[in-house]
């Protein structure tokens, strides 16, 4: 029987997940999940918690059964063709898998051996900054620390297809940076990267296109900057902030920028001469804005053009209350 053709092609699809469901006797976990990650793209999946993210994740990497729908990894069925599949993926999952008793080196050294074509154990363990608690066994090192280790092992084999789950969680800005890095380094060589995180930032910086799970379904998807887009106004510059010394009447403001510049326009007060305009915005209402005040007497203090973030995004479309 010939082996199974593994995916190569750069446009080619790493992940395919098509209706994907998952129930726990009544609880639905997923309910007709739809996503696909390609080589050379980081895809992030963000959710609040329980809405089905790492569900999704161990069902792709085999140690979660699903209901209905279909995945295929690396151009194949996880299921049927196992051991290929096995050998291209890399796993980062929160609560690690480490074993507690050995040591960093140990436990890479002893995962390098598993594969063909290891990365080098000492140099990936610098560029992670291991190297700097070698001696210790996984038991004693720090949640940060234990993070790096994962990661490092999630890499070892030179993965086609990785999974992290939460890879920055822990860390310090400079070990963040570094794992920043390493995966940009993954997506420059053809790497797919499904990420899942709660660090908006990290989507952010890193993600080429971002699925956002909420109650087990997929509630958006898109670039960056599709998302935060504000298609209302064609532009992704969607609101101004600014304070003052003293008071702004923002009726009178509002009826001038009605008049002035765009009657779409609404001004209101965030409290302690502080202010925000949202609306279509252009430099001739950043003009305006600044006239008004000058005309009036009134000394601004700051004023900032912004967009919508992913994580206001995020809270518009899963909501703020605490889960």
């Amino acid at each position: 029987m010939p082996m199974p053709s593994v995916m190569t092609a750069k446009t080619s699809v790493a992940l395919d997940i098509a209706g994907l469901t998952k129930s726990y006797g009544d609880k639905v976990a997923l309910a007709g999940v739809d996503l696909q990650a390609r080589p050379g793209e980081i895809t992030a999946v963000l959710g609040p918690n329980g809405a089905g993210k790492s569900t999704t994740i161990e069902c792709c990497v085999g140690l979660k059964d699903f209901d209905a729908g279909s995945i295929t990894v690396l151009g194949l069925d996880p299921v049927r063709h196992r051991g290929e599949v096995r050998a291209g993926v890399g796993v980062m999952l929160q609560d690690g898998g480490l074993p507690m008793g050995a040591r960093p080196l140990e436990v890479l050294t002893h995962m390098s051996r598993m594969y063909r074509n290891p990365r080098n154990v000492d140099r990936l363990a610098e560029q992670l900054g291991i190297t700097e608690f070698t001696d210790r066994t996984i038991r004693r090192l720090s949640g940060g620390q234990r993070q790096r280790v994962a990661l490092a092992a999630a890499l070892i084999g030179r993965p086609r297809l990785v999974f992290l789950d939460e890879p920055s969680a822990g860390l310090d800005p400079q070990a963040r940076l570094a794992v920043w890095e390493l995966i940009e380094q993954l997506r420059s060589s053809s790497v797919a990267v499904v990420l899942t995180t709660h660090m908006m930032e990290d989507a952010e910086r890193l993600a080429d296109h971002v699925y956002i799970i909420d109650k087990g379904i997929v509630v958006a998807s898109g670039t960056p900057a599709e998302l935060t887009r504000n298609d209302e106004y064609g532009t992704e510059a969607t609101y101004i902030k600014f304070a003052s010394r003293t008071p702004v009447h923002v009726g009178r403001l509002e009826e001038l920028l009605h008049d002035k510049v765009d009657p779409a326009l609404v001004v209101e007060s965030a409290g302690q001469e502080r202010y925000q305009v949202r609306g279509p915005i252009t430099p001739e209402l950043v003009a305006a804005i600044a006239y008004w005040c000058q005309s009036n007497g009134i000394l601004l203090s700051s004023l900032t053009v912004g967009r919508r973030s992913l994580e206001d995004v995020f809270l518009e479309l899963t909501g703020r209350s605490l889960r």
